[in-house]
């Protein structure tokens, strides 16, 4: 072993230390405020979730809310447009995955990956058609579900894409029921 590596710190030693240590200090003082700007502002916040309150739409009618800046379309579906929906083959589809956040990303596109179980009747998914982002018209187009006037885009009664230049069918939302009557987006 040499002298030094047994030598007591000296003076110097520790104002080195001590230098280095506020140092460090006043660049993470200085620093915060730029890293701290970076978090979403409060207003963007309070979008992060919305409950709704579906209490009031009767079976065969819709309801448009927002959140996040986008439009949500809730539909209570009618026994009808359950049955075609559950009728349509995978192999009919033209994207064959189900786009529901709240599933796995490899999820069948088929009707009961596209709403809630024991919640059938209710479709909640983002109104934005997945071509180029316009807002589909409801109960229209070929397949009695949503149509996309702008380039086309036909989607079923699942919101799935069944015609047109649209890639993906709507997207389902994070969503769940806290009563049978209000549902948290989110």
């Amino acid at each position: 072993m040499s002298e030094t590596d047994t030598a007591e710190p000296t003076r110097r030693d520790i104002l080195y230390i001590a230098t280095g240590a506020a140092g460090a200090v006043g660049v993470a003082s200085f620093a915060w405020p730029f890293i701290d700007q970076m978090n979403p502002d409060a207003s963007t916040r309070a979008l992060a979730t919305t409950e709704v309150d579906i209490s009031s739409v009767e079976t065969g009618r819709s309801l448009v809310v927002k959140w996040q800046g986008k439009p949500i379309f809730i539909r209570n579906r009618t026994a009808k447009e359950i049955e075609e929906a559950k009728s349509t083959p995978l192999s009919d589809l033209k994207d064959k995955i189900a786009r529901n956040r709240n599933l796995g990303d490899a999820a069948a596109a088929t009707d009961a990956n596209r709403t809630i179980e024991g919640k059938e009747n209710w479709l909640i998914q983002v109104g934005i058609c997945t071509h180029l982002g316009c807002i589909p018209l409801g109960e229209q187009g070929d397949f009695g579900g949503w149509f996309c006037p702008c380039h086309g885009s036909h989607y079923d009664t699942a919101g799935r894409i069944r015609k047109g230049p649209a890639p993906e069918n709507l997207l389902v939302p994070p969503y769940v029921f806290l009563t049978d009557t209000l549902v948290k987006i989110g």
